[in-house]
Parts: C-alpha cells; structure tokens; sequence
C-alpha cells in the first residue's frame, strides 16, 4: 500500500463540517498562521474589518464580505506576502446605549437614576459580558484574522487617536459650533446622522390649508400641519406671476394671530402643487435655508421629546396628537380646502428605535467638509485609491462633490466625550489628549459624545496605532483594499478617505491614503430578489446554514453570487449544491487517495503521459491562470464558478473515469502522481473560499503541514504548456461519450445497464487508445458472436463521423417501453393542445404581457419537440417486436 492509501484511512467516509472546523480553526490559531509581523521585509497586505457593532450577531451581509475578505487575505499570504488582517469592533454609542436603558428600564432605573458616570461603567460592564459575540460567530465562519491585534472604538489608543483628530480639525478651523437642522429621534433623544435614518413610504395625509383671506389669500400643502404652528413665511418663486402681487406683503397665519411675510425664494418649485410653500425654518431643513436667506425668525415649536411648546390650545401635545388636532381646528375656520388621505410619502424613521424622525433646528457640532471632501474625490480621480466597480466611482463623486457640513455631537453618553470646556465668561477651550483640561469654578465639559462615525472613520489608522508612528502604521498603512457594501459607501467611505487624507497628509499623497483599493459588493436578498427583512420573515441566518450546511458550503454559495457591486439573490437550494461540491471533492479525493495518488513525486515529461493526463495538466494549468486574473480584479464569481465547473465537470465527471481505466493499465503510476498533483493545486485553490474541508484533505494527501501557508499555485513553476493534439482527442471521447449516454437515454436503457455495440468509421481514429475508455463511460461492451445490429448513432468528429451500432435486444422490455411512451406521449399532446389554445385566443395575446405570451409559444414548441421524439421512439421500438 502507498503512503497515500495508508493515509485515507484518516479520512472518514464523509465530511462533518461540525466535527471538524473548529478544531481545523484552533489549529490555525494556535499556529500563529494569522498574526502579522511588521518587521518582515515581505510585501505587505493588509486589509481593517469593518468594525461591526458590540450589539451585533453575524448576518448574511458580515458573511458575505468577511468571505471576501478571509479570501483576499488567505490568496495573499500564500502568494508570499505579509498579510494584516485587522479585527475589531465598533462601540455604537446609540445601539449600545438602548440595549443597556432596556436593561435599567426591567430594573425600574433609567440612566438619570445612575448619572453619567456610573451609566458608563454599567455599559462596561455589559460589553464585557455579553458584547463581542460577533467575534466568536466570525471563528465559525473561519476569518483568519489577527486576534492579537484585536481593536476597540472605545480602546485608551483609539479614543487617543479621536481626541487628536478632535483637537487638530478644531485648530485649522474646520470643526464648529452651530445652530442647524438635524435629524432628531424624540425617543433616543439625540441628534442622528444620514446613515442613522432609513426612509419608509407610510401613509399619511396630504392637506391643502388657506392662509389670509380674498384675493390676498394663499394656499399650501402639507403632510406636517402641526408644523405650521412654527411657520414665520410663506415662499413663491420669483417669477411666478401669480403670485408676483402678494412678494413683500403680509398674511395672517391661522390658529396663531402672527403675521408673516410671503417672500419669493427660487428653491420653490412654481409646478408642484399651488405653487406656494409654508416656511417652518426651525424644523424643515430646506427651509431653514430659506429662513437664513431671507433672515427670518426660527422659532422651535416642539421640545426633544416632540411635545409641543407653541403656547396655546395645542402645548403639551405630542406631535402625532397635534397634527389632527390642528387639522380640525383649521377646518372649523373653514382653512382647510383640500385633503388627501392616504397620501404616500417618504419618512425617515431612526435606524435604532424605528421613531419617526423629527427634524429639528438644535445647537450642535460640525465637521466643515468643503477642504476634507475634494480631498477624497481628488484621491480617487488622480488614480490613487481605485474603486472596484469603476462605475460605482460617479455615486462616490456625486457624493464628495455635493456633502454637506457633517453635524458630530450625539445627545448621549456612551461614546467619545467631546474634548471642550465651556467657562464661566463664555470661554471655549478645546483640549488635546496631552492636555490637561482646564479647571476650577465655573468650567464644564461639553456634556455631547461624537458620533460613532467619526471614530469609525479613523479605523484604518487608529488601528494602527496613529497619532504615534508605530511599527504598524509604518508597515501596513495604506491599507490594501477597504471591502464594503455599497450601501455605506457615502457614509463610512467617505469619512476615512476623508480622515486618513487629512490625519496622514504629512506623510505625502501616496502614503496618506486610507487604502489603495475599495472593493463594493452589492446587498443580500432573497431567491426572488426582494429586500431580507425580519417583517416580511424572508432573513437567512448565516448561523442557521453554517450548522445545517457548514461554513464551506455558506462561503462558497456567498462567494459565487459575489459580482462586484451587483445585489445577490439567495436561496437555500444554493447553499445545499455548495455542500453537494464539497462531498464531491471529498469523494474525489478518498478515491484518488484509495488508488495510491500522490504530489509527493513530480510530475513525468509530457512525453511520459497519457493523452488525458496532458488534457488535464493543461486545463488546469490554463484555469489555475485564469483563477488568478479574475481575483487580481476582485470577480469572485467568475473565479469560483470557474473552479467549480473545472472541478465538477473536468475533473470528477471526466478525469477521474477516464483515470479509472489508466489505473489498470501500464500508466497506472503517472496517473497516481497526476491525480496527485491536479488535487493537490485545486485544493490550493479553493482554499481561500472552502478553507476547512480544503485543509483536512490537502494536510492528509500532501503531508504538509497548512494549507494557510504553503504557495499559491501559479506562475512558471506550476505551468504545464497545453496540448492542442490532447485536447482534440479528449474533447472527440467527450463528445462520443455525451452522445451514447443521450441515445442510450432516449432508448430507456438504465444508467448502469451494459449493451453490445461496434464502433466503426473513420472518425474511429480520433479515439485510437481510448476505445477503452469510452465503453467504461458509456457502458459500452463488445460485440459476441450474435451481434446484431437493432439501433445506430452517427457522431461528427475531428477526423470524421463515428458509426455506432447497439444491439438493444433484450435490453429492453419492449411493452413496458411502449406503455411509458404512449403516456408521455398522451401528455405532450395535451400540453400543445392547451398552449395552442392560448395562442389562438386573441383576446390573450391582446391583454397578457409579452414575456407570458413568448413563454407559452415556448411551451409549446418544446411539446412539439418532445411529439416528435416521442414517436420517432415509438418507430424505433418496433425493429426489437413486441
């Protein structure tokens, strides 16, 4: 018995991922195969995770793009070089927050009960006990990342690294203190950026209210009229003429008794709806903007908690209580002259809590992009950083060239303390992170946290270990490749090109650049490509899959959707053929192994080898390339559905029978070192998608010691120069063998069943030395004495047509045959008459959609195909009697 054989019998019959990986995972661990040397003077790679919250669990979004990632990294160090990939977490400020108020609130406390600082330490506490799972989940999936180096928002370096960044955009003028509208959660209680808001069509109501009286009157639409409470303008655009008699005068505002100009602004579109627009500048962002223009008054009307304050019948209501009250009392004033309901429209909710989002005018702080924006777009349009999909590269542009002022200070108080004190005499003083803050009577800090994406929007380098220059930040920065989803691409990926650009700028252009490449993949949805949402109970739990179908099989269904920047659909069947392939390999491999293949021995001369074995040494070699290519340009689904059709259809359905026969012959060693070698560099890879079951039959069938670092499998070494002459012969076996087993299935004949059967012609030469072969994959046997002809195939092939004669007799039984065909025979014909039907009726082709007319049409051609085949069939059956 070979060494190999020997080894099988470490192999079990089947593989059981959970009896398995997380040993396999431990090992890799232990090992010390993922932590990073920052002294080596091998090339870097280095890629940060985006950090995922504290609160967080794995979903199938994380699955997706750490699959990604652990690929790019496990291809990089095999290719030799020094490979970072950075683990950590995200602290949440608002996530975390609520989870631990949830908890207070069973214990009837809130957070006023605690004060802020023991609120903090109770937060740690909760971090430390029930945060980070996310961390456990990504070992199951098999992230090869770092532990040693394993971040938090909140760490003392990483908080050291936000209060520089606080300190140093405060000193050049572009963080600042100002009153503007903001996206507010009455329930959270604080202000919320963009990414923190998902818009909703709700139904609502639509009322057209009329304010002044005769010819002086005005109307407006509004879906807010409790907001009109705060109104201080009415807007009509400049050169609307009906309206150009009432710009500069004054109408009275209903329910309030103030007087209010009408003023003529150009935002104001003169086409949608009356024309006129009510002007609440201290809760409706666009028209604050309206309100600094013409320096109106900004009154708020309603507290944080969304109660109103405009004195009157209405203060003390809530928000939603007002709005109908409003509308009622303007209808008694006969004001209200039109009202639609429902009326559909888009509302922002708060990502934590689902609240209706208020907007609200609050004094915050504010990052001024204006300087830090066109840094980033230059960054990407000078060649720097390059985004993948390059078309995504305009919606990055649109973004950078148009933000807006970023509003920073979060009402909360878990997260990074704003770094400023107030003085008793209105002094302002912002505090670095050598500092000491000042102190005596009268000062206080900002009492604000930061938004969690300005500490997140420092990851790359905080990471690292800036402000300090440390070994890491001098090795590793710029990061490699920043890999995302497109959906943040605007938030998250703008504020690190934008932090990194400027915390890194005296380090010169090349190397201030948060990363070098930006990979975008799309958004996870179901098989029928609508959104996952727990509402609609169409979310797949990667966790789920992971036990039902290991991590193996959920990482190669993720990576085989992964186009870049396309949404993929998702269905469970996938995850279920993504396993099937791995019990393929496995079998594959046991057999191979069984038959004493190895890679221990190199691969004989060309000239020592079968025509099979030069087919596959080519292909391989020529797919091995390819592979290469396409992940050097991030087409993970090009590359892995590459591996899987080479290694399914190649290398199982064809190499491997057509080994086989050679394994009983003359060449039976050659082809035990080229099973040997062909498996050892498949599994190389598929490693870095299907990395346990990869490294199970790899170690087993090599001997060595890791998958995780031995040499990727391309370049001169590994090449095998292709044979046009091998790869005629093969693709005329193929080609014969494809046509026998589809005449041998029309015939009924059983997969397994062997029939008599003489090959002539002179496209018989294309198969000289493989006629073997051929009758094993076909199952084909010679013919006897009594032979006789019953059935033929003619089959064109490189050197001319194959004649094959079958002798069917006996092999089927006639009547049953006949009974099976008259049925489905029954079947076609009903199946045409019902489609032809649909076609002659006009009123269908009038009234259905042109893609269900064309499938019908379809239906029907295939039921006239499947007539035609049947009763040429049915002919056949007669030469063999009844």
């Amino acid at each position: 018995m070979t060494d190999s054989a020997a080894r099988n019998t470490d192999l079990p019959t089947s593989w059981n991922p959970a009896d398995e990986e997380a040993a396999i995972y431990q090992r890799w661990v232990s090992a010390g195969y993922f932590q990073a040397d920052a002294t080596s003077d091998k090339p870097p790679f280095s890629i940060v995770l985006p950090p995922p919250n504290v609160t967080g669990s794995l979903h199938m979004g994380h699955a997706l793009n750490h699959t990604l990632m652990d690929a790019m990294t496990r291809r990089r160090r095999m290719q030799g070089y020094e490979v970072l990939w950075l683990p950590g977490m995200d602290h949440a400020g608002i996530a975390t927050q609520n989870v631990v108020e949830r908890e207070l609130a069973k214990e009837g406390l809130s957070r006023h009960d605690l004060g802020r600082e023991r609120f903090v330490e109770r937060v740690w506490d909760w971090k430390a006990e029930y945060g980070g799972k996310i961390l456990d989940q990504m070992k199951r999936l098999g992230d090869g990342v770092d532990w040693s180096r394993e971040r938090f928002t909140m760490d003392d370096s990483l908080s050291r690294a936000v209060q520089t960044m606080f300190k140093r955009l405060y000193d050049d003028g572009l963080v600042y203190r100002a009153e503007r509208i903001i996206n507010w959660c009455p329930r959270c209680m604080t202000a919320l950026s963009d990414i923190e808001v998902d818009h909703s069509d709700d139904e609502g109501e639509l009322v057209s209210i009329r304010y002044g009286e005769g010819d002086a009157s005005i109307v407006v639409a509004t879906t807010r009229a409790e907001t009109m409470l705060g109104d201080t303008a009415v807007a009509v655009h400049p050169d609307d003429e009906r309206y150009a008699h009432l710009v500069g005068t004054e109408v009275e505002l209903p329910l309030t008794g103030r007087r209010i100009p009408i003023v003529a602004d150009s935002h104001v579109d003169p086409e949608f709806g009356t024309g006129a627009v009510k002007v609440t500048p201290a809760h409706d962002p666009n028209d604050f903007e309206i309100g600094r223009r013409h320096d109106l008054p900004m009154p708020s009307i309603m507290d944080e908690r969304g109660i109103i304050t405009a004195h009157g019948p209405f203060e003390g209501l809530d928000r939603f209580e007002a709005r109908p009250a409003v509308v009622a009392a303007l209808r008694e004033q006969n004001r209200i002259v039109a009202e639609k309901r429902p009326y559909v429209h888009a509302v922002g909710h708060c990502s934590r809590c689902d609240t209706v989002v208020e907007p609200r005018l609050s004094l915050q702080w504010w990052v001024r992009v204006e300087p830090l924006a066109k840094a980033a777009g230059d960054a990407v349009r000078d060649g720097r950083v390059k985004i993948h999909p390059p078309e995504l590269a305009k919606r990055y542009f649109d973004w950078v060239d148009n933000m807006h002022d970023w509003t920073i200070s979060r009402q909360l108080w878990w997260g990074h303390r704003i770094p400023v004190w107030y003085g008793p005499n209105g002094e302002t003083v912002c505090v670095g992170p050598d500092e000491q803050p000042p102190s005596g009577e009268g000062w206080t800090q900002d009492p604000d946290v930061l938004d969690t994406w300005f500490s997140s929007g420092l990851w790359p380098m905080s990471t690292l270990g800036w402000p300090e220059e440390t070994a890491d930040l001098a090795k590793f920065y710029p990061t490699s490749v920043l890999s995302t989803g497109y959906d943040i691409l605007f938030f998250w990926v703008a504020r690190m090109m934008m932090f990194g650009l400027y915390g890194m700028r005296d380090n010169g252009p090349e190397r201030s650049i948060p990363f070098e490449h930006i990979y975008l993949h799309g958004l996870i949805r179901d098989a029928h490509g609508k959104k996952m949402s727990k509402s609609t109970g169409n979310v797949i739990d990667p966790l789920d899959w992971m036990d039902r179908f290991g991590a193996d099989a959920t990482r190669f269904t993720l990576a085989r959707g992964a186009n870049p920047g396309a949404d993929m659909a998702l269905a469970e069947e996938w995850a279920a053929g993504s396993r099937n392939f791995c019990t393929k390999l496995w079998n594959a491999t046991r057999f191979a192994m069984s038959n004493g293949a190895t890679a221990a021995v190199p691969v004989p001369d060309a000239d020592e080898l079968t025509e099979a074995d030069r087919w596959i040494l080519g292909r391989l070699s020529s797919v091995a390339s390819e592979v290469d290519s396409l992940l050097e340009d991030f087409q993970f689904a090009k590359a892995t559905n590459l591996l899987y059709h080479f290694t399914w259809d190649e290398l199982c359905d064809w190499y491997l029978e057509l080994a086989k026969v050679q394994l009983a012959g003359e060449k039976a060693e050659s082809t035990r070192v080229v099973l040997g070698h062909v498996l050892d560099v498949v599994l190389r890879l598929l490693h870095p998608f299907i990395p346990f079951i990869t490294e199970r039959l790899w170690t087993t069938l090599t001997g060595g010691e890791s998958l995780v670092i031995t040499e990727w499998p391309v370049g001169s070494a590994w090449a095998f120069p292709a044979d046009p002459k091998a790869d005629t012969r093969i693709a005329d076996v193929q080609k014969l063998v494809t046509e026998v087993r589809r005449f041998r299935s029309d015939q009924g004949l059983k997969p397994g069943q062997r029939v008599s059967t003489r090959l002539s012609g002179e496209g018989a030469a294309a198969i000289e030395g493989h006629e073997e072969a051929v009758r094993s994959l076909a199952r084909l046997s010679e013919p006897g004495d009594a032979f006789s002809t019953t059935a033929s195939l003619e089959v064109a092939l490189s050197s001319g047509p194959v004649t094959v004669e079958i002798d069917l007799s006996g092999a089927i039984d006639v009547a049953a045959e006949r009974k099976r065909l008259q049925k489905d025979l029954a079947a076609a014909e009903k199946e045409l008459k019902q489609n032809e039907g649909k076609l002659g009726n006009q009123s269908f082709l009038d009234k259905a959609p042109a893609e269900v007319v064309e499938k019908v049409r379809a239906r029907r051609d295939a039921a006239v195909a499947d007539i035609e085949r049947i009763k040429a069939r049915l002919e056949s059956l007669d030469s063999l009697g009844s």
